[in-house]
């Protein structure tokens, strides 16, 4: 790699007032002992469903479903068009596209509702359905429970389409950080295992690479809403003493993966100033390398999630505006 401790990159201008607030130089790094009330904090942070919903036509139904063999069953929560799951329980409506999200938070912490808001979105939008899961969390609940709980939650929407008035061949899977690293592993196991036919995978800012070797890792050791620290924090919790071995599945550490041909048509994105960056763009050259089709975005100056966190920032708006386009153009609308 070279410089063990290499230049950062600089933040967008519009970004270092809100960085400043979130991430301030001077804050401590997360501990283990940080982790649950870590979790207890953000609870506060997300608004209810029904708070995000408020007077918008979207109805949400809550599912309890099997989880993995031998383990309990997971809650998916569905966002559905008022109009289109009236329908849709009478087996009236007509299938629509789909988005299964899978929520971040280094594995640790974090929870469903944390994407609501930009769910909520895209059903009011594009008229699709869009569920998202809770997984079990690390430490108590390491690899492969995270990645399991979220292939059997996909499993279940793909099977309940005609409940849901979806076609199960036009879902897209979706996260954010340790979210995009899941969904990124379930499309492995979805190719691996012949199950669902994925119409896309959209990898936000992907947590996919437990080696930590990329210069970008190394660039973001303070400042920023993910540190190095708190990354090697992240995947010693998931895969304890296999982080950085040859024990490590592609399904926890997609990067490890050797064969990334028959995968969905992929969306990766990311900042420029973060340090999921560099396995991001690997990533997706190694899409390209066997004949993929993946599109790739990063966004110069942007921190890791700074539209989550700075949602109205012009980058963040052009960042939206570049899923969505995808999104359409993906699902044919």
């Amino acid at each position: 790699m070279g410089d063990p401790t290499p230049t950062p990159v600089p933040y967008d201008p519009e970004m270092l007032e809100p960085l400043s607030r979130i991430a301030p130089l001077d804050a401590p790094d997360m501990t283990e002992a940080d982790i649950q009330p870590s979790r207890d904090d953000m609870n506060t942070w997300f608004p209810s469903f029904e708070e995000a919903i408020g007077d918008l036509p979207v109805v949400l139904d809550e599912y309890s479903v099997p989880g993995p063999e031998g383990a309990p069953d997971i809650i998916v929560s569905v966002l559905s068009p008022r109009t289109h799951r009236d329908k849709a329980m009478k087996g009236k409506a007509d299938p629509v596209g789909a988005v299964y999200n899978i929520h971040g938070g280094g594995m640790m912490v974090g929870n469903r509702r944390m994407d609501v808001p930009r769910l909520i979105d895209l059903v009011v939008e594009f008229g699709i359905v869009a569920a998202t899961v809770e997984y079990r969390l690390a430490p108590e609940h390491p690899d492969p429970a995270p990645v399991e709980d979220c292939y059997a939650g996909l499993v279940w929407m793909a099977k309940s389409a005609e409940k849901l008035g979806i076609d199960p061949e036009k879902i897209i899977i979706t996260g954010g950080s340790a979210g995009g690293g899941l969904s990124a592993g379930v499309a492995l196991m979805c190719r691996d295992r012949g199950t669902v036919k994925l119409a896309g995978q959209l990898l936000l800012c992907p947590m996919i690479d437990d080696t930590n070797t990329t210069l970008s890792s190394f660039q973001y050791l303070q400042g920023n809403t993910w540190t190095r620290q708190r990354n090697l924090l992240g995947w010693r919790s998931l895969l304890g003493d296999r982080v950085g071995t040859e024990e490590v599945s592609i399904y926890a550490a997609p990067y490890r993966a050797k064969d990334l041909t028959n995968l969905p048509p992929t969306f990766i994105e990311a900042g420029s100033a973060e340090m999921f960056r560099d396995e991001n763009v690997e990533y997706a050259n190694r899409i390209w390398a066997v004949g993929g089709s993946c599109e790739l975005h990063i966004w110069s100056g942007g921190f890791h999630g700074f539209d989550f966190f700075a949602p109205g920032t012009e980058l963040s708006r052009a960042a939206i505006a570049a899923r969505k386009s995808w999104i359409k153009r993906t699902l044919n609308f």
